[in-house]
């Protein structure tokens, strides 16, 4: 195949990030958009690589027994806010726990990998944070998929009702990029307008506090709170929190149960902890330290742990600068492109026993996995979090111990 070019393939595979997979006569893989396993579909070149290659299904001939048709009618205007909603709920978990034990099995070197289905969280109304763009008649608007287009979503399937309802009623600056963030379980809102006239007439629902990226760059605060696992925390406006408190629960329970019981005398690292999440809740009662590069987050955390029944301590850092001490456990919930080389020093120089990998990319997982193997650790246990219905990205929490001897 030559890119622009059309032709049937079956699919044999997920890859992470939710292509499917499949091969050329040639032997060179191909990555498909929009295919699901076992189907068969027409697809159409779009780039081309020495040893691989991405299309896109045009057509699907032969249909997976997990294809529906997407719930939300957004999808057929372009809207590339989700990218599975082709795809049955229940069948978009076993796709993600394929991908998470395909990439411990292969990147990361693990035999046999189980790897646990975690909760059945909501597939709608869940997300209490959507950024978008306001459209030429200041309506809040999500990008089509792979482009600049916009698409206005005056209702949206993954939203949260609270941001549902700034979404429905909402009128922004054209151009200016808005984000919306609720606390689902303390009902307060804000809303953050940035960019191209950000600071023109904002139209929003009683109650909702608006604030201009500007306004954030000259040093004004703003925050809202959120309640997870029984723990009030703060998150500030340019904070990090996850798709929702049910998410957040799930992901605690998760590292609760790979890190086990911990007590006064134990000595715990939160690292890339963000606002504070998981010292404040699986952490509580340990001696903390947490490590945050973001100005804002630690700001949060800082007001997060200060009654925590142990003693805490937030060190405002990038994890690769931060120097190691000797550590009992290890909580580290790494961005996107994972830890890396030099956050896996950082973790093998703690010494920790246990060490607990929040993951937000299955890709990112198999490589860390295979680091810490190479550093001491050996792999016990993963467990899927779906705090995305509807999209492929995933949220695993993997424990690994340390090896003895």
């Amino acid at each position: 195949m030559v890119t622009g070019s059309a032709d049937s393939v079956r699919i044999t595979g997920v890859a992470a990030g939710g292509s499917g997979i499949a091969r050329e006569p040639s032997g060179r893989v191909l990555f498909v958009e929009g295919a699901l396993p076992g189907e068969l579909v027409v697809a159409e070149l779009i780039a081309e690589r020495r040893d691989h290659a991405r299309a896109d299904a045009v057509e699907v001939v032969e249909p997976a027994p997990g294809r529906v048709a997407p719930p939300c009618p957004w999808v057929a205007a372009g809207c590339g806010g989700c990218g599975w909603q082709h795809v049955a709920p229940g069948l978009q978990r076993e796709l993600k726990a394929r991908m998470v034990a395909d990439a411990l099995r292969g990147p990361g070197g693990v035999a046999d990998p189980v790897v646990g289905p975690g909760p059945d969280l909501p597939a709608t109304g869940y997300r209490t944070t959507l950024r978008g763009v306001a459209d030429d008649a200041g309506r809040f608007a999500l990008r089509a998929q792979r482009s600049h287009d916009l698409v206005a979503v005056p209702t949206c399937l993954v939203a949260h009702p609270l941001v549902a309802e700034v979404l429905a009623g909402g009128r922004f600056p054209p151009g200016a990029e808005v984000t919306v963030r609720v606390g689902a379980r303390t009902g307060e809102r804000l809303v953050v307008v940035d960019g191209p006239g950000g600071g023109g007439p904002v139209v929003v629902p009683d109650g909702v506090r608006v604030v201009t990226g500007a306004e954030l760059a000259a040093g004004r605060r703003a925050w809202l709170h959120e309640e997870v696992a029984g723990v009030r925390l703060r998150v500030s406006a340019r904070s990090f929190f996850q798709s929702g408190p049910g998410a957040a629960e799930a992901l605690v329970a998760a590292v609760v149960d790979a890190a086990g019981p911990m007590g006064p005398d134990d000595r715990l690292a939160d690292l890339y902890g963000g606002v504070g999440l998981f010292a404040a809740t699986a952490g509580r009662g340990a001696r903390a330290v947490l490590v945050e590069a973001s100005a804002s987050a630690a700001a949060d955390a800082r007001v997060n742990l200060r009654d925590l029944a142990g003693p805490a301590r937030v060190v405002r850092s990038d994890v690769a600068r931060w120097r190691p001490r000797r550590m009992d456990v290890v909580v580290a919930d790494p961005p996107r492109a994972g830890l890396a080389r030099a956050g896996v020093r950082t973790v093998a120089g703690t010494h920790a026993r246990r060490v607990v990998l929040v993951s937000c990319d299955a890709g990112s997982l198999g490589r860390d996995v295979a680091s810490l193997r190479a550093a001491g650790y050996r792999w016990v246990s993963s467990t899927l979090v779906d705090a995305f219905p509807h999209t492929p990205h995933v949220e695993v929490v993997t424990r690994l111990d340390r090896a003895r001897g």
